[in-house]
This record gives C-alpha cells, structure tokens and sequence, in this order.
C-alpha cells in the first residue's frame, strides 16, 4: 500500500507539472521544451530557502515566483522566435539552467547535490507520513487544476488560444501577443516551480540530474497522449504513463530488462497515439 501511495504523490507531482505544460503547449501555442527547468529552478528555490530558515510557505511560493520570474525572462529573450527556432531556444535554455545548478557549487552543492531536505511544516503542522504528503499533493494538484481550467475558460484564456490560433491576426486587431505569452509562460512556469518545491520535500535530495532531458520527454509525452488544450486529457494521461508502467514491477521479468522495458512501453503508447488518435485522448487541436 506504502508504494501506491508514493506512486500517487508522484502522480500529483506530474500532473501539475503537466498541466502547467499545457497551458503554455496546448492552450498559448509556446513549443517549450525547457519546462523542466523551471520545475528544478522551483525544487533548488525552495530548498535553499527553507535551509536559511525562511518558512516553508514562503519558500514554496517564492519556487513558483522565481520560475515565473525566468518564464518572463525566456519570452522576452524569444520572442521574435517561433516553432523549431523556439523549441530550439527552450532548449538550450534548459541546458543553461542546467549547467548553473551543477557548476554553482557554492550554492547548489553542484553534483554532490542537497541531501537532507526537510519535510513541509506550516501553521504548527509538520507533513512526515507519505499518506499526509499524498493529500497534501492532492490539494494543491486539484487547486492547481481549477486555477488553470478558469484561466483557459475566462476572456484572457481565448486570447491565449486566439494567440495559438492565428497570431498576426490577433495583433491586426490591437492585442500584445508578447504581453499575452509573457503572461501565459509565467504562469506556466509559476505552477512547474511550485512542483519543483513539492518534489524535492517530498523525495528529501536533489541534484542536477534530477532536472535533466529525459524528463521534459516524459512531462512532453503525458501532454502529446492526453490531448493539447485538454486538462481532462492531461490527467487521464498522467496516470497512464506514471502510474501504468509500474505494474511492470510486478510481472515476473528480470530486473535488468525492467528499465528499458519502461521505456519500450512509453515509446508504444506514444507511437500508437500518435497512429490512432494524432490528437490525443482528448485533444481539441492536431498535434502539427
């Protein structure tokens, strides 16, 4: 019971990295291939934060901020990028971050990593028990999911889609599509800090290649299974491709094949996807 319980806290954790993902893929039309770098930016935020003494609640919401923060940055340094050219920039952004988490050693303890992470603790409450963590997760994954479902409902969510859709003619008609990305990735990258924050309290170490390439694939993947522009899709998908391959664990296979077999099976439920339904689970636009 213990390791579905984990099994679900790491579902929650995904889903709002995912979720976030969308928001800036499916519903703003922003191919960013460096998310995952916001989500480290957030977990080193706040642990380095709660480590100088600054409560859990401020360091969990200044993770969101400092992603946002290098969300607005990331838009204003491409802005005149779009497609390939942009998913390129995201990129390499990524490695950018990257390398600064493993080579600023005074800081981040470079490759040794932060060992040690405390548990959240707020308002007299420490969360030590996997079980509490779980509907901590929960809570914040299902706050997540109405914060962003009212963002891509309201006004300001079609301008977003509208972006998407046909940016020139957005600006014929006097709209900022800088200023409508700039919001759309800082709010993306708001919610991938705060998950950042939630998985390194909850696993208690961190290093740099928690946050490397693979796991852009393996957020870009929930998002391209479950649908563009779908938050329904999005949660159906994370637990199809985080909480599904576990049960490999359980079939009897060596355990030197249980890795890449993993693999295998994230690369067959993509391909077929890809085949059967080129726009996801529930997708609302092609994938091209």
């Amino acid at each position: 019971m213990s390791y579905w319980i984990h099994i679900l806290i790491l579902v929650g954790i995904y889903l709002i990295l995912a979720v976030s993902l969308n928001l800036a893929l499916g519903y703003t039309g922003l191919l960013n291939l460096g998310h995952v770098a916001f989500f480290g930016l957030g977990a080193y935020t706040s642990v380095l934060l709660t480590d100088a003494g600054v409560h859990f609640i401020v360091a969990f919401l200044a993770a969101g901020l400092v992603a946002s923060l290098f969300g607005l940055g990331l838009v204003l340094i491409t802005r005149k990028l779009k497609g390939d050219y942009l998913a390129l920039a995201t990129l390499s952004f990524h490695f950018v971050i990257y390398s600064l988490l493993l080579n600023w050693v005074s800081l981040t303890r470079g490759p040794l990593g932060i060992a040690g992470i405390a548990k959240p603790s707020f308002f007299g409450f420490s969360i030590t028990s996997n079980t509490a963590y779980l509907f901590f997760v929960s809570s914040i994954a299902l706050i997540t999911i109405v914060i962003i479902y009212k963002i891509v409902s309201s006004p300001f969510g079609r301008l977003l889609q509208a972006t998407r859709d046909d940016e020139l003619g957005l600006r014929v008609l006097g709209k900022n599509t800088t200023k409508l990305k700039a919001k759309a990735m800082m709010l993306s990258a708001f919610f991938a800090g705060i998950a950042g924050s939630l998985f390194a309290h909850y696993i208690t170490y961190i290093e740099p290649n928690s946050f490397t390439l693979t796991e852009i694939i393996l957020v870009l993947t929930i998002v391209i299974v479950g649908g563009l522009a779908s938050i329904k899709g999005t949660l159906a998908a994370t637990f199809i491709i985080i909480a599904i391959p576990e049960l490999l664990r359980f079939v009897a296979i060596p355990s030197a094949i249980v890795g890449p077999s993993r693999q295998i099976l994230y690369a067959l439920i993509l391909l077929m996807i890809l085949l059967y339904r080129p726009r996801g689970l529930f997708g609302r636009i092609d994938l091209t």
